[in-house]
Protein backbone atom coordinates (compact mmCIF):
# COMPACT_ATOMS: atom_id res chain seq x y z
CA UNK A 1 0.00 0.00 0.00
CA UNK A 2 1.34 3.42 -0.92
CA UNK A 3 1.53 6.12 1.71
CA UNK A 4 -0.57 9.18 1.01
CA UNK A 5 1.43 12.19 -0.01
CA UNK A 6 0.63 15.63 1.31
CA UNK A 7 -0.23 18.71 -0.65
CA UNK A 8 2.52 20.83 -2.11
CA UNK A 9 3.09 24.51 -1.32
CA UNK A 10 5.24 26.45 -3.74
CA UNK A 11 6.75 29.85 -3.03
CA UNK A 12 9.41 32.10 -4.47
CA UNK A 13 12.20 33.33 -2.19
CA UNK A 14 15.06 35.71 -2.57
CA UNK A 15 18.54 34.25 -2.15
CA UNK A 16 18.88 36.14 1.14
CA UNK A 17 15.69 34.66 2.60
CA UNK A 18 16.50 31.16 1.37
CA UNK A 19 20.01 31.32 2.84
CA UNK A 20 18.70 32.56 6.17
CA UNK A 21 16.07 29.82 6.38
CA UNK A 22 18.65 27.19 5.45
CA UNK A 23 21.05 28.37 8.17
CA UNK A 24 18.26 28.21 10.74
CA UNK A 25 17.20 24.76 9.55
CA UNK A 26 20.80 23.54 9.75
CA UNK A 27 21.14 24.88 13.29
CA UNK A 28 18.20 22.80 14.51
CA UNK A 29 19.10 19.76 12.43
CA UNK A 30 16.06 19.86 10.16
CA UNK A 31 15.60 19.90 6.44
CA UNK A 32 14.58 23.21 4.94
CA UNK A 33 11.08 21.88 4.28
CA UNK A 34 10.71 20.54 7.84
CA UNK A 35 11.89 23.84 9.27
CA UNK A 36 9.56 25.96 7.14
CA UNK A 37 6.52 23.77 7.84
CA UNK A 38 7.23 23.71 11.59
CA UNK A 39 7.74 27.48 11.69
CA UNK A 40 4.52 28.05 9.73
CA UNK A 41 2.57 25.74 12.06
CA UNK A 42 3.90 27.51 15.15
CA UNK A 43 2.91 30.88 13.68
CA UNK A 44 -0.51 29.54 12.69
CA UNK A 45 -1.07 28.30 16.26
CA UNK A 46 -0.19 31.74 17.65
CA UNK A 47 -2.49 33.54 15.22
CA UNK A 48 -5.39 31.17 15.90
CA UNK A 49 -4.86 31.47 19.66
CA UNK A 50 -4.68 35.27 19.59
CA UNK A 51 -7.78 35.54 17.39
CA UNK A 52 -9.72 33.04 19.53
CA UNK A 53 -9.00 34.58 22.92
CA UNK A 54 -10.47 37.65 24.53
CA UNK A 55 -8.26 39.24 27.14
CA UNK A 56 -10.00 41.36 29.76
CA UNK A 57 -8.54 43.56 32.43
CA UNK A 58 -9.46 42.73 36.01
CA UNK A 59 -11.93 45.60 35.99
CA UNK A 60 -13.52 44.42 32.73
CA UNK A 61 -13.80 40.84 33.94
CA UNK A 62 -15.45 41.97 37.20
CA UNK A 63 -17.91 44.11 35.21
CA UNK A 64 -18.72 41.16 32.94
CA UNK A 65 -19.34 38.89 35.93
CA UNK A 66 -21.56 41.56 37.51
CA UNK A 67 -23.62 41.89 34.32
CA UNK A 68 -23.98 38.12 34.03
CA UNK A 69 -25.15 37.81 37.63
CA UNK A 70 -27.35 40.93 37.49
CA UNK A 71 -28.30 41.58 33.87
CA UNK A 72 -29.87 44.93 33.02
CA UNK A 73 -33.63 44.96 32.42
CA UNK A 74 -34.71 43.92 28.93
CA UNK A 75 -35.93 46.90 26.96
CA UNK A 76 -38.30 46.92 24.00
CA UNK A 77 -35.48 46.87 21.43
CA UNK A 78 -33.97 43.76 23.07
CA UNK A 79 -37.33 41.99 23.14
CA UNK A 80 -37.88 42.75 19.44
CA UNK A 81 -34.43 41.42 18.57
CA UNK A 82 -35.05 38.29 20.64
CA UNK A 83 -38.40 37.66 18.92
CA UNK A 84 -36.79 38.15 15.48
CA UNK A 85 -34.00 35.71 16.40
CA UNK A 86 -36.46 33.07 17.58
CA UNK A 87 -38.54 33.44 14.38
CA UNK A 88 -35.45 32.96 12.22
CA UNK A 89 -34.16 30.10 14.35
CA UNK A 90 -37.48 28.27 14.32
CA UNK A 91 -37.95 28.83 10.57
CA UNK A 92 -34.54 27.25 9.96
CA UNK A 93 -35.23 24.23 12.16
CA UNK A 94 -38.47 23.44 10.31
CA UNK A 95 -36.66 23.27 6.96
CA UNK A 96 -33.94 20.95 8.27
CA UNK A 97 -34.44 17.23 7.57
CA UNK A 98 -34.96 14.90 10.50
CA UNK A 99 -31.92 12.78 11.39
Amino acid sequence: MLAQTGKRLTTRLTDHVLDKLQVAADLVGATLNQFVVQAALEKADKVIESESTIVLTRRESLRLMEMMENPPPRNEKFLQAQARYLRIKNAGSIAEPMA
